[in-house]
């Protein structure tokens, strides 16, 4: 049986949601052929004969760019039966079905994949068996990224010299414990984490640092999920590799609860610490169950910053809550905490998205914020109550895709970021220091987050 697993986008990262399942499938004696749609073409030849096409939805970008795809894949593969499977995938069943898609499955897929072709082989093309989404313990398997491009042509790692290395991606763990109310992992996990065994996780590493990585990217939703696990991980990476970096995500509540780890990932290769702040407003974190109060994100950074390590901070700055002068404090807080070359401009134009599934639907009143679900955006739209921040934040976007085309420095960004923002808010912005914007770390060539618009290049594949 020929099956094609596409990936329509994942940040720049070589997919370990393509490579596990290639190997499950290879196992089960598929022939499986691999696309990766950041890098390659829809190639007739790998998709005709496919007689099934499954198709990884880790985020929000790569659902819409599947849609919009899946006319084109149906014309090349017209016997094929269509599969979309990740996290995706569960919260927009019903859309996916609509357009054609036979089997919808998220959580722990790769058992559910081998039943999908199992029931194929025996033609039972028919009602989905498998259940949409599964949480049961698998025995991961070496994922096999022999069919996927070459890990140089992703997404790199930039050093504060100017330089560039190869980067690996690799994952500890899947799912998280943790219930933030906006995030896409809550719907499908609920609060459950998967380990994957640190000896099969540094095979997956193994593997990739002898196709060229010299720094390794951790996907997991949060590295410290699992404490014990990840120092295992990190330590058993450093042995093996000491000259391989590494970056994580990691919650502030995390980096808060276990500092005594820090001083363990610097001495054990790590260059810099992801973590989504979202927002300096205690009221908006609240809504967003993050956990962490603005206080706690300057005790993290003093936490990083002493143990040697680099913190990117992430954001999701227009919500239905944000005021002017809250997104003013935002900027503001960036410049005190000395985090402005920290932040790629793009994280200062980001709009909360509301997808169908989203723990937000549950909080009290929030449907009030929302328009009716957009099946082309994939989401609830929502019109601030005060039409200037709506206003500010299609300036900023427009200003961002305007500075990177144009090579402006991110502090230089900034401070047109920071003029804007006092503008719309009928004030007169104050200079910055001279100084005090931070310096610019190492940080990954992919900077745009997960619910940014699709391009028209990553459109032209088909």
């Amino acid at each position: 049986m020929k099956v094609v697993l596409i990936n329509p986008y994942e940040l720049g990262r070589q997919p370990f949601g393509l490579a596990e399942p290639a190997a499950w499938l290879k196992r089960a004696g598929c022939e499986v052929q691999c696309l990766d749609l950041s890098l390659q073409m829809l190639e007739p030849e790998v998709l005709a004969g496919a007689d099934l096409v499954a198709i990884y939805v880790a985020m929000h970008t790569a659902t819409r760019i599947a849609v919009a795809a899946l006319p084109r894949i149906k014309q090349l593969a017209p016997d094929a039966h269509l599969c979309v499977y990740g996290l995706y995938a569960p919260m927009n069943e019903a859309m996916l079905r609509e357009h054609g898609v036979g089997t919808v499955l998220g959580g722990e897929v790769e058992p559910a994949l081998v039943s999908l072709v199992q029931r194929l082989k025996n033609d039972d093309a028919g009602i989905q068996t498998e259940p949409v989404v599964s949480l049961a313990k698998i025995d991961f398997v070496l994922p096999d990224r022999s069919g996927l491009p070459a890990l140089a042509r992703y997404a790199h790692l930039i050093t504060p010299e100017g330089g560039s290395k190869v980067v690996g991606f690799a994952e500890g763990s899947r799912g998280c414990k943790h219930l933030c109310r906006h995030c896409p992992v809550v719907p499908v996990y609920q609060g459950k984490v998967r380990i994957l065994p640190v000896e099969m996780v540094m095979a997956d590493i193994r593997q990739q640092v002898a196709a060229g990585a010299q720094h390794i990217s951790f996907g997991d939703p949060d590295f410290l999920n699992g404490p014990t696990h990840a120092e295992r991980l990190v330590r058993a990476l450093h042995a093996e590799f000491p000259q391989v970096t590494y970056d994580a995500t990691i919650k502030i509540q995390h980096l808060l609860t276990h500092p005594e780890l820090l001083p363990v990932l610097k001495e054990t290769g790590c260059l810099f610490i992801t973590s989504a702040i979202e927002s300096v407003d205690d009221r908006i974190l609240d809504y967003l169950a993050k956990n962490h109060t603005n206080a706690d994100f300057g005790r993290a950074v003093q936490l990083v910053r002493a143990a040697g390590i680099a913190l990117a901070p992430t954001f999701v700055p227009f919500t239905p809550w944000t005021t002017l002068e809250g997104y003013i404090a935002l900027l503001a807080r960036l410049v005190v905490l000395d985090l402005v070359e920290s932040v790629p401009p793009i994280q200062l134009a980001i709009r909360l998205l509301v997808p169908q599934g989203s723990e937000l639907l549950k909080l009290p009143g929030f449907m009030n914020y929302l328009g009716a679900f957009d099946p082309k955006l994939l989401g609830y739209p929502w019109k601030h109550a005060d039409t200037r921040v709506d206003a500010l934040q299609k300036d900023i976007q427009a200003w961002v895709a305007e500075a990177e085309a144009k090579g402006i420095t991110r502090r230089d960004s900034f401070v047109r970021i920071w003029q804007l923002a006092h503008a719309a808010a009928g004030l007169s912005a104050p200079l910055l220091p001279a100084g005090g914007t931070g310096a610019l770390g190492a940080r990954l060539s992919e900077p745009w987050y997960c619910c940014a618009e699709p391009t028209d290049q990553q459109l032209q594949s088909f």
